[in-house]
């Protein structure tokens, strides 16, 4: 375990929280050139299969990242950086810094990989990805197992929960709206896909001698 890693640095967390909330505002005064060159875009988008209002853009290896750190409205913002801090920090203190960024990181590659693998195979319409939901599913697939038996109360309904039944829970709803597609514009895929990532990174951590 690498507890002591990072020790003195800046917070991961607080850099990420900092960073999305500087992004955001950016966003609000600049939201064209900001979605067209830093949201996921599909592969071979054309313009006209584009939604009213929306710029065109085109797939660069960089959005891969930058998506998951533009969002959508004030509230996707809210939630996943309240997400990311209240599952994040224990991991992080954990970790430590340089692992976690690590797990954050290419968890979210890898969730922007699938949903750019799932949009550009599908008809249409078609819309750029933004947010950092792959990435705070990833967090919370590891804390429910790195706190499998801590309660977590859920809102709707506002029940309690141990972290390892609801890990569970969320991802066999992702996993239903996903396929039965009853939430449009939602990334379900991308979110199924960072928590995999991550359930497969801690299991390789694992398995090491």
């Amino acid at each position: 375990m690498e507890k002591g890693e990072g020790h003195g640095r800046s917070s991961v967390i607080g850099l990420l929280l900092a960073a999305n909330g500087l992004v955001f505002l950016v966003q609000q005064l600049l939201p064209g050139p900001m979605l067209r060159y830093l949201a996921l875009w599909p592969l071979g988008v054309a313009p006209e299969t584009l939604p009213s209002g929306l710029p065109a853009g085109e797939f660069h290896l960089w959005q891969l990242l930058s998506y998951a750190f533009l969002h959508g409205s004030l509230f996707h913002l809210a939630i996943n950086m309240f997400v990311l801090w209240m599952f994040g920090s224990p991991l992080e203190r954990d970790w430590g810094s340089q692992r976690f960024a690590r797990y954050y990181v290419l968890c979210v590659l890898g969730a922007g990989a699938a949903q750019l693998l799932v949009v550009s195979m599908s008809t249409g319409p078609f819309a750029p990805t933004v947010g950092a939901s792959g990435g705070v599913y990833a967090l919370l697939l590891a804390f429910g197992l790195r706190y499998p038996n801590q309660y977590i109360l859920l809102l709707i309904p506002p029940i309690p929960m141990k972290a390892k039944y609801f890990v569970i829970v969320i991802g066999l709803v992702e996993l239903w709206l996903g396929i039965a597609g009853t939430r449009q514009g939602v990334a379900h895929f991308a979110h199924l896909a960072g928590m995999l990532v991550g359930l497969a990174l801690i299991l390789s951590r694992h398995r090491r001698p």
